[in-house]
Protein backbone atom coordinates (compact mmCIF):
# COMPACT_ATOMS: atom_id res chain seq x y z
CA UNK A 1 0.00 0.00 0.00
CA UNK A 2 1.07 3.56 -0.92
CA UNK A 3 -0.06 6.66 1.70
CA UNK A 4 0.41 10.20 0.74
CA UNK A 5 0.44 12.40 3.76
CA UNK A 6 1.11 16.16 4.59
CA UNK A 7 3.79 17.35 6.31
CA UNK A 8 4.24 21.08 8.00
CA UNK A 9 7.92 21.87 7.11
CA UNK A 10 9.22 21.56 10.15
CA UNK A 11 7.94 18.11 10.78
CA UNK A 12 9.36 16.98 7.41
CA UNK A 13 12.35 18.55 8.90
CA UNK A 14 12.30 16.02 11.84
CA UNK A 15 11.11 13.22 9.70
CA UNK A 16 14.57 13.67 7.36
CA UNK A 17 16.74 14.29 10.32
CA UNK A 18 15.46 11.57 12.64
CA UNK A 19 15.56 9.23 9.59
CA UNK A 20 19.59 10.29 9.03
CA UNK A 21 20.50 10.17 12.45
CA UNK A 22 18.69 6.08 12.17
CA UNK A 23 20.33 5.89 8.99
CA UNK A 24 17.23 4.75 7.04
CA UNK A 25 14.90 6.88 4.59
CA UNK A 26 12.05 9.16 6.05
CA UNK A 27 9.73 6.95 4.36
CA UNK A 28 10.98 4.11 6.03
CA UNK A 29 11.08 5.74 9.38
CA UNK A 30 7.10 6.65 8.89
CA UNK A 31 6.30 3.19 7.77
CA UNK A 32 8.54 2.34 11.39
CA UNK A 33 6.80 4.53 13.55
CA UNK A 34 2.66 3.10 11.81
CA UNK A 35 3.86 -0.37 12.59
CA UNK A 36 4.93 0.67 15.97
CA UNK A 37 1.41 2.00 16.62
CA UNK A 38 -0.27 -0.82 15.08
CA UNK A 39 1.64 -3.53 17.11
CA UNK A 40 0.62 -1.96 20.61
CA UNK A 41 -2.42 -2.84 21.63
CA UNK A 42 -5.02 -0.44 21.17
CA UNK A 43 -5.16 0.51 25.35
CA UNK A 44 -1.73 1.39 25.03
CA UNK A 45 -2.32 3.55 21.54
CA UNK A 46 -2.04 6.80 23.03
CA UNK A 47 0.91 5.31 25.16
CA UNK A 48 3.00 4.81 21.92
CA UNK A 49 1.45 7.96 20.15
CA UNK A 50 3.24 9.67 23.17
CA UNK A 51 6.40 8.33 22.52
CA UNK A 52 6.54 8.65 18.91
CA UNK A 53 6.01 12.76 19.34
CA UNK A 54 8.48 12.96 22.37
CA UNK A 55 11.19 11.40 20.13
CA UNK A 56 9.73 14.22 17.15
CA UNK A 57 10.29 16.97 20.30
CA UNK A 58 13.50 15.81 20.93
CA UNK A 59 14.82 16.05 17.17
CA UNK A 60 12.83 19.58 16.69
CA UNK A 61 14.97 20.58 19.93
CA UNK A 62 18.01 19.36 18.24
CA UNK A 63 16.94 21.16 15.32
CA UNK A 64 16.40 24.81 16.96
Amino acid sequence: MSLAIRLKQQQEQALTAAAKCLGVSATELAAAAVRDLHAQPSTDLVAAAQRVLEKHREVDRRLA
